[in-house]
């Protein structure tokens, strides 16, 4: 469960202040996969970074009750100059895991990116970036997964794969998701938020929270 109570969350950008939310109070429930609606530019991202943790709110609070994931895109937020090998480790540390070992091994052989493993990932291609990066997502054990538009990798074999594991994670946790595929959002979730014009609405049918996000 993730409690928002009177958050409000703004930048600046060249046109003034946007504002993503203003003054939400919301509680998300942690036995249910959510999806997260909203047009481009509405601040999906920022919601899921203020959810996290990776971002802190301009005003208000957001308590977390359970682990919550960083926000898991196939992008990834690794520094370039360090290995694979490196990046995991730092990922371990930051979670307080110290004896990373079992945890390399793992994410190496899941991404299947061989010898690269040990190289900067700057030096990675995008295919495998991305593989590296759903390893590392999936490496982790969460009560609630953040997911940024994060779908399977690679070939017809390796998406099996990735979407097995997936699997796995879902028989003991839930998603809060932001998808632009509204299949994958029906098939995956229970619930929805719209978030539009700095307001956010639950919705407990997927079919009516779609309907109203596509009216927009």
């Amino acid at each position: 469960m993730i409690e928002l109570n009177n958050v409000s969350k703004s930048y600046s950008t060249r046109f003034g202040l946007h504002h993503v939310l203003r003054d939400v109070s919301l509680t998300l429930p942690g036995n249910r996969n959510i999806a997260i609606l909203g047009s481009n530019g509405a601040g999906k991202s920022t919601l899921l970074r203020l959810l996290g943790g990776m971002d802190m709110p301009s005003r208000g609070h957001v308590k977390r009750h359970g682990r919550v994931s960083w926000p898991l895109a196939l992008t990834g937020g690794f520094q370039g100059s360090m290995s694979g090998r490196e990046n995991v480790r730092f990922v371990c540390r930051i979670h307080g895991q110290r004896d990373t070992r079992a945890t390399e091994e793992w994410v190496k052989a899941f991404s299947e990116i061989g010898q690269h493993f040990e190289l900067p990932i700057k030096s990675y291609s995008s295919g495998m970036r991305s593989k590296f990066s759903f390893a590392v997502s999936m490496a982790f054990d969460f009560d609630t997964y953040l997911i940024d538009e994060i779908t399977a990798v690679g070939d017809a074999r390796f998406k099996r794969k990735c979407a097995e594991v997936f699997e796995q994670k879902q028989q003991s946790a839930n998603l809060i998701m932001v998808s632009h595929d509204m299949g994958t959002l029906h098939r995956q979730c229970q619930m929805a938020i719209l978030l539009d014009q700095g307001s956010l609405t639950l919705f407990d049918d997927m079919d009516a929270a779609i309907k109203r996000y596509q009216s927009l």
